[in-house]
């Protein structure tokens, strides 16, 4: 439960995080679809990767 919490709360934190970022000029012109996957996917990927951190590490501070 802690866990999906977690993941609530990164995600929309790094899709906003992401928006500062020109991904688009990295596509060619007229690729909207792509660039929404690619933003979406780079966004789960951030959100995992944060949480995993966040759960790993109070877990850690936890048996200490």
């Amino acid at each position: 439960m802690t866990k999906l919490a977690l993941y609530i709360v990164t995600l929309p934190l790094s899709i906003w995080a992401l928006e500062s970022l020109r991904i688009e000029s990295l596509f060619k012109k007229g690729r909207v679809v792509q660039i929404k996957i690619v933003y979406l996917l780079f966004s789960f990927a951030i959100s995992y990767l944060v949480t995993n951190f966040l759960y790993d590490f109070t877990y850690l501070t936890q048996t200490l």
